[in-house]
């Protein structure tokens, strides 16, 4: 075996749950092998680098072995190298900041002094 579909190969490292995930993310140019978008059908070989977008993190991956078949998860390292950084990984742990916004029941909609009000402190908090 000398190449590997990327969406194949992703899903079957466990970066993605299902091949159609895969692909689709391939499509929306959420993936690049070697700093190239790549479609779902580009070839993977060993040494090419695959970087993935996921929610508001950059994953990076090393290929180092081909697979078309799905691995368990101890599996993996044996397969592809995660050359993530640390710094990426914690914009995943970061706590979301969440306001919450309270109403009487029965008070009815917010007019717009109360929108006005609202938009004022949300603008506070993001400077």
């Amino acid at each position: 075996m000398e190449s590997v579909r990327l969406d194949k190969y992703l899903w079957a490292i466990r970066v993605f749950k299902t091949r159609s995930e895969a692909a689709d993310a391939c499509n929306g140019n959420k993936v690049k092998l070697n700093g190239v978008n790549a479609k779902a059908s580009k070839p993977v070989k060993p040494g090419d680098r695959i970087e993935v977008r996921k929610h508001s993190a950059l994953f990076s991956y090393t290929v180092l072995k081909l697979s078309e078949s799905r691995m368990g998860a101890q599996l993996v390292g044996d397969f592809a190298l995660n050359t993530t950084p640390e710094s990426e990984i914690e914009k995943l742990r970061a706590p979301r900041e969440t306001i919450i916004l309270q109403r009487d029941k029965g008070s009815g909609r917010p007019t717009k002094k109360d929108r006005r009000a609202l938009e004022s402190l949300l603008d506070a908090l993001e400077d």
